[in-house]
């Protein structure tokens, strides 16, 4: 668990120990639990490090180094230095900052201020595990893990940046971080994942330079077997390189593939039985604990079932938000935050996760129509055929069918045959739009950027979650919350070998026969107990939100976007929020077999607590 910031300048004369230390950046980036803190300045620019543990703060022959997160190859280097921060400055001495970046394996954001060239780098790694926004004026730049670190600093506003809020307000959370150099604030950047900025001191010049891609190499040419070996042992060493850096490790676990093989995967590299934890409901639509039994018994040492019971669902997002800085994608991010405060408590030091393994693995099922959509454009109509009748007898569900009409319909409207391009849900980005207030900001003019370098739909589609839909956010919840009770996030799925080695994988080794995550499970096999390794059907990491917004749910809602404050803000049309919160109570009073609103419910609670904790207007 660390954070950093600092602030970088030639001529700024603020006083920085004041803005870092006593009411400025700190307070937004201390955590729920103990912590120490360091700070150090070189001329005109000093650095912030706290967390838990020896500092990694480092300043060696005019060159001052900070570190949030971790170096996990460091054996890989002929060094003596144990201290991250250390061995960066002598990577960087060595190799330059280019040459040394290629190197490192690890979750971090670094900061490298050079006093002999006057320069400053802050790199964010290749996934962007660990987070890095900035702000740049005329005379300085700052830096933090958080952006409502950077509100105080001089000339920042706390304006919103208003496609940001629209686009929360009123579409889905795959569209909250399609441009990942934005925050929700006007004035606050975000540095993207695999990316470093350079700050010129001598001219108050930045850059932005991508120092890693995944590109089209083709498809590994190897038989399934020996790929299976090879994935196997690429998982099984990022597990290792990261339960070997933290003391007191403990694991999330779910009824699924990812978790449990995350965990599986350490118990075979340990020797021994682990700790897990796992998020538990009383509505049995969303509980697995069933599913949970049968790993935890094979592989769990003590298994701890952490009952998610919310009776103020809004006291719960006001303490999220105040954490994150910003509002909360999903509710399922409630579950994870108090799960989260049961690992603490128990004094653990690390949280690992299968967080990556559904994008990696084409673990989701709309990834099922991207794969058909590849089928199609191969012309194997005869596998087409029989993927589509397993996927429906597999995957059938009352509200969501699964046919043959379903997956025509849906390449109509998901792919561009002619370009090999997946385009955007429309349907499901605009569900909502009615909603917003066009004077404030009309959701029509939002054009997604999608991402295509890949000839594959699958892998274009699971890259797009890598880098602009599903992954960011849950990387930013998952690090806010983890921080916030003195854990280290540790998502092995994400080491970027990993990574560059499964957008090398064929579609039909990912799902086959209507089961999605082919290759891991054949990974798997003596490693992850039989029964999770061969279950085909997938609950998913969801929350039973239906409940929270209604009764005494609902009732919060009504009087909140009543409020003076709420209309104040211009963002949305209260009479048709009326409608939706009567609809959602309605459906699930009467248990109707009909899509309720809990997802779009919760982001309109989440941005009216952002708003009203960080915007507020009188």
């Amino acid at each position: 668990m660390s954070r950093i910031a600092g602030i970088v300048s030639n001529t700024f004369q603020v006083d920085h120990k004041k803005y870092l230390l006593e009411n400025k950046a700190l307070p937004h980036l201390k955590p729920l639990v103990n912590y120490t803190y360091d700070i150090k300045t070189v001329l005109h620019t000093s650095m912030l490090w706290l967390g838990s543990g020896n500092s990694k703060l480092v300043e060696k022959e005019n060159i001052l180094v900070a570190i949030d997160g971790f170096i996990y190859n460091i054996n890989d280097f002929k060094t003596n230095e144990t201290n991250h921060a250390s061995l960066i400055i002598e990577l960087y001495r060595k190799y330059g900052l280019v040459e040394m970046l290629k190197l490192l394996n690890g979750d971090f954001t670094i900061s490298i201020y050079d006093r002999n060239a006057n320069v400053f780098y802050l790199i964010r790694d290749r996934i962007g595990v660990r987070p890095a926004y900035y702000v740049h004026k005329h005379n300085y730049l700052a830096f933090a893990s958080k952006p409502g670190a950077l509100l105080e600093m001089p000339e920042v506003t706390r304006s919103v940046n208003k496609k940001f809020v629209a686009t929360f307000a009123a579409s889905h959370y795959r569209y909250f971080d399609n441009a990942p150099t934005e925050s929700p604030f006007e004035d606050i950047k975000q540095l993207p994942a695999a990316h470093y900025l350079q700050f010129d001191l001598s001219n108050n010049k930045i850059q932005l330079y991508k120092y890693w891609n995944l590109t089209d190499q083709g498809d590994f040419s190897e038989n399934e077997d020996v790929l299976a070996q090879q994935y196997q042992e690429l998982l099984l060493d990022a597990v290792k390189i990261r339960f070997n850096s933290t003391p007191k490790p403990a694991f999330t676990l779910s009824g699924g593939m990812d978790s449990s093989s995350v965990l599986a995967s350490s118990v075979h590299v340990s020797g021994k039985k682990q700790f897990a934890f796992s998020s538990v409901y009383s509505d049995k639509t969303f509980d697995e604990t069933e599913e949970i039994k049968t790993t935890a018994d094979a592989h769990v040492q003590e298994w701890s079932p952490v009952k998610i019971e919310v009776t103020d669902v809004f006291e719960a997002i006001n303490q999220m938000v105040a954490l994150h800085d910003e509002p909360v994608a999903t509710a399922t991010w409630l579950s994870h935050f108090i799960l989260c405060k049961q690992v603490a408590e128990k004094g653990y030091t690390a949280l690992f996760g299968g967080l990556g393994g559904d994008e990696l693995n084409a673990g989701e099922y709309e990834y099922f129509f991207c794969h058909f959509a590849d089928l199609k454009k191969q012309g194997k109509e005869t596998i087409l055929k029989h993927e589509i009748e397993y996927w429906s007898k597999y995957h059938d569900h009352p509200i969501y069918k699964k046919n043959e009409a379903v997956v025509y319909d849906t390449f109509k409207q998901a792919f561009d045959f002619s370009t090999n391009k997946c385009l955007p849900d429309k349907r499901r980005m605009l569900r909502y739009s009615n909603v917003l207030n066009k004077e404030f900001f009309d959701l029509n003019q939002l054009n997604p950027t999608l991402e295509h370098p890949f000839s594959s739909f699958l892998k274009n589609r699971t890259y797009q979650d890598l880098t602009r839909e599903t992954i960011p956010c849950c990387l930013r919840a998952e690090d806010r919350q983890t921080d916030a009770f003195g854990l280290d996030n540790m998502v092995p799925f994400f080491d970027y070998r990993l990574v560059e080695f499964m957008y090398r994988i064929q579609g039909n080794m990912k799902i086959r026969d209507g089961v999605t995550k082919y290759l891991l499970r054949k990974a798997m096999k003596g490693i992850l107990c039989e029964p999770t390794r061969t279950r085909i059907a997938k609950t998913g990491w969801n929350a039973p939100a239906h409940l929270w917004f209604s009764g005494k749910g609902k009732e919060q809602l009504l009087d909140r976007i009543h409020s003076q404050t709420f209309k104040n803000y211009g963002i949305y049309n209260i009479n048709e929020l009326d409608k939706i919160i009567e609809e959602h109570d309605l459906i699930t009073s009467q248990k109707l077999q009909k899509e309720n609103h809990m997802m779009f419910l919760w982001q309109l609670a989440n941005l009216s607590t952002w708003l009203d904790t960080y915007i507020k207007k009188n």
